[in-house]
């Protein structure tokens, strides 16, 4: 069968799921499943399975809809639309960690012993000054707009790859998430509040327990002068923080996976992001979102999960829609 792709029409479309769909939809399965066997525990379980089967349903009509329009827009239509999600899918690992004794003490612990104290509190105190502040949370700020960037390059320039780079971001947002489930860490700026600034001033990290489940007390970033990225952070978060996703940091894991992605596309793009992605591995110890051990821990894994999510996708999720061009006497892409 030979279809012909192009940016607004195709002969025929591709049947059945994209890779990053197939995988978003494990992780709906997998999470699911967990909200039954805590159903008794759980806030609003039957309002977190209704938006997972909202989620399935719309999956299933963008896919109708790839079949009635199979326009290379629509197949980036369906991808970006699980990409979408990631943001609806980060907090809801606080709903099930929540529940298990909160691992806080060890990782400031750990802070402490490898570097003689607490670099959460070192860092902001060290660089004081609004500008330095703004240019970090400018950089923390940034982590969105670089995938959004790099996504963007993929399908315009490296549209055969695309699905690959999709498929290696979402895959990775789903080990992280799911290492936030069972490893429940909330970072400094919970749980610095949480025991009391003289405790860490003095090297002392009690272990709380389940307190995150009762409470969600949110340090401020710093204490400079309010700037733009600043609001923009601060907002942000107390808008969508919750006391989860601190070890390892997917911040620092994710954006050093997209540097990966942009050095092999375009030299080019990836000197341009360079000066943000510094800024944003800084900006995770300098707002307090990560202890440094997180931070380091985040990079150091960034390279393992993509050479085994790259793997996964190579032998269990390659199709033909995404596979390299061929050559075609009349013009347009021609998929095999």
């Amino acid at each position: 069968m030979v279809v012909k792709v192009g940016l607004f029409n195709s002969e025929k479309p591709q049947k059945g799921l994209f890779a990053v769909e197939k995988v978003a939809l494990i992780y709906n399965l997998l999470t699911s499943i967990l909200i039954l066997y805590l159903f008794q525990r759980m806030n609003h379980p039957m309002l977190m399975l209704y938006q997972r089967l909202a989620i399935l349903f719309v999956t299933l009509f963008l896919i109708y809809l790839y079949r009635l329009f199979p326009y290379k827009w629509m197949t980036f239509v369906r991808i970006i639309f699980q990409m979408s999600l990631l943001s609806y899918w980060y907090p809801d690992t606080f709903e099930f960690n929540r529940f298990l004794p909160n691992l806080d003490y060890l990782f400031a612990s750990l802070d402490q012993t490898l570097f003689c104290g607490q670099p959460a509190l070192w860092f902001c105190k060290t660089f004081s000054y609004n500008w330095i502040s703004e240019a970090f949370n400018m950089g923390y700020f940034s982590y969105y707009p670089m995938i959004a960037a790099v996504a963007l390059f993929y399908f315009i320039k490296k549209y055969d790859l695309f699905e690959k780079f999709s498929f290696v971001i979402i895959t990775s947002f789903f080990i992280y998430y799911l290492i936030y489930i069972f490893v429940p860490v909330a970072g400094p700026q919970f749980y610095y509040p949480a025991i009391g600034l003289d405790n860490v001033a003095k090297g002392i990290f009690p272990h709380i327990g389940d307190y995150f489940n009762y409470h969600q007390e949110l340090l401020p970033s710093s204490n400079y002068a309010h700037g733009f990225f600043y609001d923009l952070v601060e907002g942000s978060q107390r808008i969508g923080e919750r006391p989860t996703a601190a070890f390892p940091s997917s911040h620092v894991g994710i954006s050093t996976i997209l540097m990966i992605f942009a050095w092999r596309g375009s030299k080019k793009l990836f000197a341009c992001l360079t000066p943000f992605y510094l800024l944003l591995c800084g900006a995770t110890v300098f707002i307090q979102a990560h202890y440094l051990i997180d931070a380091i821990a985040g990079f150091i894994s960034a390279f393992v999960i993509y050479y085994i999510v790259c793997l996964m996708f190579r032998y269990w999720f390659a199709y033909p829609i995404f596979s390299p061009k061929k050559s075609n006497p009349s013009g347009g892409e021609i998929i095999r």
